[in-house]
């Protein structure tokens, strides 16, 4: 009897190891942090390399400049077009929302603001025209979770004059994706840290991860292709870096990246969320009782900005991509579009989940 449970488990290990051999035998890796060394890999043995560079050349076709595929926080594949390399900056758009709720969780953690704290805790009473006990309704956290309940159908969403902000519904009853609330996060955490939110931002974490020299203009960062593959890197490892666990209030990165309201189940703290069951877009107040990309694990995480910035982030996979281009889908959206289903569908056949 010993013998055949011994040689049921040996085949279970066989089995199991076989599937994991990739990631079983070293740490994760880590790229430096001061030079450009980034080390590569083969494919795992279950991929099909074939259907990898089908999924990257069907990119090509699509207004991709750089699109990087990670496994263990090792390259398996990176490719550019139209001139780039990996040395070339782009803005990220609003996928620099994701590193923002990042960031404010570090703040938070460190103790420069909470997030359960009204947003006049921190920009004084009347950064809005509400009424008194309507704007004291909203906290970071709804700023966070894009439910501040502000006015969104407005000429300029990047206005952040108080006679930009006005009343719509109480704050947490409505979710509308709305710049203006989130651009406000940065000068909060500018405020309270006395420094632009650049160089807290640097200082706290961009630094400490390996991008140097990124660029914030008009509240968007400016990066290469691998300063968002290191960033979903980064996001992968639950906030450590090469053994450095910089986010350590997981409660916050657990709550960043789960639904955070009743109202978009696809959306945490300034972060899209995959496989659930129904989900809201930009601009609409419509409830699709849908996932947002149904080729691509449930897991995955998403920092989305306009005309397909994507970092996407899967656990289940070991594996980040991170695709900086122009509009893949011949409509300017603001965060997912059909590009996420249908370059998920050609990954998909190639990484074999």
């Amino acid at each position: 009897m010993k013998k055949i449970l011994a040689k049921a488990i040996l085949v279970v290990c066989l089995f199991s190891c076989k599937k994991n051999e990739d990631i079983s035998v070293e740490p994760y890796y880590f790229p430096s942090t001061t030079t450009d060394v980034w080390d590569v890999k083969v494919a795992p043995t279950n991929w099909d390399t074939i259907k990898l560079q089908e999924a990257f050349d069907y990119a090509a076709t699509k207004s991709s400049y750089g699109l990087i595929v990670l496994h263990h926080g090792k390259i398996v594949k990176e490719q550019y077009w139209n001139g780039w390399d990996k040395t070339k900056k782009y803005p990220f758009n609003s996928a620099s929302k994701s590193l923002v709720a990042t960031i404010v969780g570090i703040a938070q953690q460190d103790g420069l603001v909470n997030i359960n704290n009204k947003t006049s805790d921190y920009l004084g009473t009347g950064w809005t025209s509400l009424p008194l006990a309507k704007e004291n309704l909203i906290t970071l956290k709804h700023h966070l979770s894009m439910t501040t309940g502000l006015q969104d159908s407005v000429a300029d969403d990047n206005c952040m004059m108080p006679t930009c902000l006005t009343y719509k519904a109480d704050a947490g009853t409505r979710w509308a994706y709305y710049n203006a609330p989130y651009r406000l996060l940065q000068d909060v955490l500018a405020i309270k840290s006395g420094k632009s939110f650049s160089q807290y931002a640097n200082e706290i974490l961009l630094n400490k991860i390996g991008i140097n020299n990124a660029i914030w203009y008009n509240y968007i960062m400016l990066a290469t292709t691998r300063d968002a593959a290191k960033f979903g890197s980064f996001i992968l490892q639950k906030g450590n870096w090469n053994g450095n666990q910089i986010i350590t209030n997981q409660d916050y990165f657990t709550a960043m990246t789960n639904t955070s309201q009743n109202l978009n189940l696809s959306y945490g703290y300034l972060w899209w969320l995959n496989g659930k069951s129904s989900t809201m877009v930009p601009t609409l107040q419509t409830v699709y009782p849908v996932s947002l990309a149904s080729n691509a694990p449930a897991d995955m995480i998403m920092a989305l900005g306009k005309d397909d910035k994507k970092i996407y982030v899967i656990p289940s996979l070991d594996v980040v991509v991170a695709r900086l281009g122009d509009n893949a889908t011949g409509n300017s959206l603001l965060g997912p579009s059909s590009f996420d289903n249908e370059l998920w569908g050609k990954l998909k056949l190639a990484m074999k989940y």
